[in-house]
């Protein structure tokens, strides 16, 4: 699915292909992105009976402000008595580079994020929060199904063969299933 445009209007639809695409495919994991918890929550009341796996990954704290958390609390309880898991950390492609670019304007971080936002924000934070499911021991290094957007909601969904961030460059993205042409 290609939408014209990218943005949280393509939540539901991205959703629902995920959701699809992992049932038909015999695909047991699914990875979504969330800040907020809204995108996560919706992916875990969709998949109610669906028997598949659900890994909701948020910011790490302090992303916008130091000691705050933009997932809400109330949200990470409804997602987990839906079967869900929360995993709040630290983005792969940001952490300690972040820190560098501030001091001399350029990581390799950078560069690796920006090579992978060709196919669009959603793409980078779907490699991402793979990497950083399975470095937290939540999904399996085999193919998965990853959610992300640009900015709130979900706009890419794609399947990746999952692997650890010190072993980044074995993710692989067997296939986009959705994703915007203008982002």
């Amino acid at each position: 699915m290609y939408f014209e445009r990218a943005g949280r209007e393509n939540t539901e639809s991205t959703l629902r292909i995920a959701k699809e695409e992992a049932i038909r495919r015999g695909i047991k994991d699914i990875v979504v992105a969330s800040t907020c918890g809204d995108t996560g929550l919706q992916m875990a009341e969709m998949l109610k009976g669906a028997d598949r796996r659900l890994v909701v990954v948020s910011h790490n704290v302090g992303f916008k402000e130091p000691g705050k958390s933009t997932f809400e609390p109330d949200k990470r309880r409804q997602i987990e008595a839906l079967g869900g898991r929360v995993l709040t950390g630290t983005m792969v492609l940001r952490n300690i580079g972040a820190a560098i670019r501030e001091k001399q304007g350029y990581s390799q971080q950078d560069l690796v994020a920006n090579v992978l936002r060709m196919w669009g924000q959603g793409m980078k934070v779907c490699v991402e929060i793979v990497a950083m499911a399975a470095d937290a021991g939540l999904t399996p290094c085999e193919d998965v199904v990853a959610v992300a957007g640009t900015g709130r909601g979900a706009d890419t969904a794609a399947i990746l063969a999952a692997h650890s961030s010190n072993r980044f460059f074995d993710i692989k993205i067997r296939e986009i299933l959705a994703k915007p042409r203008d982002f």
